[in-house]
């Protein structure tokens, strides 16, 4: 298997499972900076010319979430369960990519891509709306996570890593977690997970 990559958010989450979950992926990394992603090579893997993408034979495969369910499916891993708890990770997917990591990613946008591709400063208006909207978000996982340890029954799944996924960038993209200790707490079990922490080739040791 390929596993396409650059070092951004939505790519994370595939890496960190693929490390995670020990997958005999090789990694290809795709430079966004030159336009990778859109040459005539890429856009036949993925025509989105979005990262990341899976290739498996003559099996391709996009979209971040997508990916992750395919690598725990195809390693027999409990990260994409196989009973009704199934149906609560579909949840959590869906309700992070409106909410949590949609806000939480237009920060990181504004305060981490764009002076590292040099797109100029950041939208006043935008962090505005998106720091507000993600606070809104965040006092919902808060209460959610509570006691518990995962978001879902009594182990991590891909639920936890797509929606812990703009959590190491917090500091760097201003994201506002300090009145929220559960979500720390939580992001803290993560950094205990193997492959989340340095999920990228590049920074494995």
């Amino acid at each position: 298997m390929k596993l396409y990559y650059a070092e951004t958010l939505m790519p994370r989450k595939a890496c960190a499972v693929a490390r995670h979950l020990g997958s005999p992926v090789e990694f290809v990394r795709v430079d966004l900076g030159r336009g990778e992603h859109k040459k005539p090579g890429y856009l036949a893997i993925n025509p989105a010319g979005r990262v990341p993408a899976l290739v498996d034979g003559d099996y391709r495969l996009s979209e971040s979430n997508a990916v992750m369910a395919y690598l725990a499916l195809r390693a027999g891993s409990d990260l994409w369960p196989a009973d009704a708890r199934q149906v609560e990770v579909i949840r959590w997917l869906s309700w992070d990519s409106e909410h949590f990591t949609r806000h939480g990613g237009s920060l990181y946008f504004e305060h981490v891509i764009r002076p590292l591709f040099d797109l100029g400063p950041a939208d006043a208006e935008g962090v505005r709306a998106a720091t507000s909207s993600f606070r809104q978000s965040a006092v919902i996982l808060e209460a959610h996570l509570g006691a518990r340890d995962w978001l879902v029954g009594d182990g991590p799944t891909i639920a936890d890593f797509a929606v812990a996924i703009a959590l190491p960038y917090a500091e760097a993209s201003r994201i506002p977690l300090d009145a929220f200790p559960a979500i720390g707490r939580w992001h803290d079990r993560m950094n205990g997970l193997e492959g989340w922490r340095q999920p990228f080739p590049s920074e494995a040791a």
